[in-house]
C-alpha cells in the first residue's frame, strides 16, 4: 500500500463512520425529493472540495517559508501571514456584496482560478530565487507579501461563495449538519495545507516551489470541474426553488442573471450598496456579537495553527507524533468537532448555534489555560488538538451557519463576508503580535521562553466564551413577519 494512502486510510475511515452515523440520524422531512437529493449532492460536494484545496493553496505558505530557512524566519512567517490575513479581512467589504450580486457560483470560480494563479507565481517567485539566483527587488519577504496578499484576496470568496450557494439549497433545519460538513472541509483544507505540502517539500527539500505548484494544478482543475457542476439555484437544474426559513424568508430572490450588466454599468451604486448593506448587517445586535466572536476565533485559531509547528522544530520536538502528523490529527479532530456541533445543534439546541458555540469556546478556554502550564511537556501538542476540535466546531457553526441563518439567503454574500474577514482580521492581529513576542536566536530552543505564546491567547478566549454565552437563546426571525395582535382585556365585571 502507498504510504500516502495508508496515511490518508484513517481520515477516510472516520468520514465513512460520520457518514453511516448522520445517514442513521432521523430526518428532517421537507419534501425533497430523491432526485433533488442527488443533484444537490453534485452541487455541494466540487463546491466543497474546491474550498477545501483552497486552504491547501492558503497554509502551504507555512512548509515553505520554513523550509527557505533563513530567507524566511519566524518573523519574517509572522508578517507575510498578517498581510495576507488583513488583506482577507478587508476584502469582504467589495467580495460580500460583489457575491450577492454575481452569485457564488461565478465567486467560486475567482476563487479557485485566482488563487491557483497567485500560487503559480509565488512559485515562480521561489525558483528563480533558488534556481536562477535572483534577487528580488526590496527582497523575498516583501514579495511574498505582495503575492501572498493577492492570493488571499481571491481566497477571501471561498467561504463567501460556499454559503452563499447552499443556503438557496438548504432549509434553516439543515443547516446544522451543513456546518458539520463545512468543519470537515475546513479540516481536510488544512490537512492538504500542512502534510501534503509538508510531504512535498520533504520529497523535494531543494525544490520547495513545487508546494506552491501542486495547489495552483489542483486548484484550476476545480476550476473547470465547477464550472460544469455547480449553479447558484435549484430551479437552475431544473428543480423548484423553496422557502428555506432564514432570515430571507418572505423577500423575492433577485435574479442572479440579471445583476452581471447592472453591476458593470453602475460601479459607483455597487459600492453605495455595500456600505448600506453593511450599515444595515452591522445594526443587528447577534450579527454584531458572532463578529466579535469570530474574530477571537481567528485569533486563537491561527495561535494554534500557525504557531505549533514552528514551536515543535524550534525546540526540538519535530520528530514527535503530534508534530509529525499535525495536518492529520487537525484534519480528524477537526471533523469531529465540526460533526458534533452540526449535530447536537440541529438535534438537541433546535438549531440554535449559542449554545454549541458556548460548549466549544469552553474548551478552547480550558486548551488556553493548560497551554500555559504545560509548555515544557511532550504532550502539549495533544491540548492544541483539542482546541482544535473546539475552534473547528465554533468556525463551521457561526461563519458557517449563523451568518446564512441570520444574514438570510439574500444577504449571505455580506453576512459571511463580514463574519469571515473578522476570523482574518482576528488572524492578522494574532500574527503580528506572537510573531513579535516570540523567542529569537537560541532562546527559541527553550520552551519556557515561549510564555507569551498562552498569555497572548488567553484573555481573547475568556471574551470569546463570554460573548458567546450572550447569544445562546438567539435564533433568526424572518423578515416581513406579522407581529401578532395582542389579546383583548377582559371584559370587566357588571356591578350587582
Amino acid at each position: 500500500m502507498p504510504a500516502w494512502l495508508k496515511e490518508l486510510l484513517p481520515i477516510l475511515a472516520l468520514l465513512v463512520v460520520i457518514a453511516v452515523v448522520v445517514a442513521r440520524l432521523p430526518k428532517v422531512d421537507l419534501g425533497h425529493s430523491d432526485a433533488f437529493r442527488r443533484r444537490r449532492f453534485l452541487n455541494w460536494f466540487p463546491l466543497g472540495l474546491t474550498y477545501a484545496f483552497l486552504y491547501f493553496g492558503r497554509y502551504n505558505i507555512n512548509e515553505v517559508t520554513s523550509a527557505l530557512g533563513k530567507l524566511t524566519d519566524n518573523s519574517a512567517f509572522g508578517t507575510i501571514f498578517a498581510v495576507g490575513s488583513t488583506v482577507y479581512a478587508w476584502s469582504f467589504l467589495v467580495n460580500g456584496p460583489l457575491t450577492d450580486r454575481l452569485g457564488g457560483r461565478r465567486t467560486i470560480l475567482i476563487a479557485a482560478l485566482g488563487a491557483g494563479l497567485s500560487n503559480a507565481l509565488m512559485g515562480v517567485m521561489v525558483w528563480a530565487v533558488l534556481r536562477r539566483g535572483w534577487t528580488p527587488p526590496g527582497g523575498i519577504v516583501t514579495w511574498f507579501c505582495v503575492l501572498y496578499g493577492l492570493n488571499m484576496y481571491f481566497q477571501s470568496f471561498g467561504a463567501v461563495s460556499i454559503v452563499k450557494v447552499n443556503a438557496n439549497w438548504f432549509h434553516v433545519k439543515e443547516r446544522g449538519v451543513q456546518g458539520g460538513v463545512f468543519g470537515i472541509l475546513i479540516s481536510l483544507g488544512i490537512y492538504f495545507g500542512y502534510d501534503w505540502s509538508g510531504k512535498v517539500v520533504a520529497a523535494a527539500p531543494a525544490s520547495p516551489y513545487w508546494a506552491l505548484f501542486l495547489p495552483a494544478a489542483v486548484l484550476i482543475t476545480f476550476f473547470l470541474i465547477d464550472l460544469v457542476l455547480i449553479r447558484d439555484l435549484p430551479s437552475q437544474t431544473g428543480h423548484p426553488d423553496f422557502d428555506v426559513g432564514d432570515a430571507s424568508s418572505g423577500e423575492v430572490e433577485e435574479d442572479i442573471a440579471q445583476t452581471w450588466p447592472r453591476l458593470t454599468r453602475a460601479v459607483g451604486r455597487t459600492m453605495a450598496r455595500v456600505i448600506e448593506v453593511f450599515i444595515r448587517m452591522v445594526r443587528n445586535p447577534v450579527i454584531v456579537t458572532i463578529i466579535a466572536i469570530e474574530f477571537c476565533t481567528g485569533f486563537l485559531r491561527n495561535g494554534v495553527m500557525s504557531w505549533f509547528p514552528k514551536f515543535a522544530r524550534s525546540t526540538g520536538q519535530s520528530h514527535d507524533f503530534v508534530a509529525q502528523n499535525w495536518g492529520m490529527l487537525l484534519c480528524i479532530f477537526g471533523i469531529v468537532g465540526g460533526m458534533f456541533a452540526g449535530v447536537i445543534s440541529d438535534r438537541v439546541f433546535k438549531s440554535r448555534r449559542g449554545p454549541v458555540a458556548s460548549v466549544l469556546y469552553g474548551g478552547i478556554t480550558l486548551g488556553s489555560v493548560l497551554m500555559y502550564f504545560f509548555l515544557r511537556e511532550y504532550w502539549l501538542g495533544w491540548i492544541l488538538v483539542f482546541m482544535a476540535l473546539n475552534y473547528v466546531g465554533v468556525h463551521g457553526m457561526l461563519s458557517g451557519t449563523a451568518s446564512a441563518d441570520f444574514g438570510g439567503k439574500k444577504n449571505t454574500g455580506v453576512a459571511v463576508g463580514i463574519i469571515d474577514g473578522f476570523v482574518y482580521l482576528g488572524s492578522a492581529v494574532q500574527s503580528f503580535l506572537v510573531g513579535h513576542i516570540l523567542p529569537t536566536g537560541g532562546l527559541e530552543k527553550d520552551p519556557a521562553n515561549w510564555s507569551n505564546w498562552p498569555i497572548a491567547m488567553l484573555p481573547v478566549a475568556f471574551v470569546g466564551l463570554f460573548l458567546c454565552i450572550r447569544v445562546w437563546n438567539a435564533t433568526p426571525q424572518k423578515s416581513g413577519a406579522a407581529t401578532p395582535p395582542a389579546p383583548e382585556p377582559a371584559a370587566a365585571p357588571r356591578p350587582g
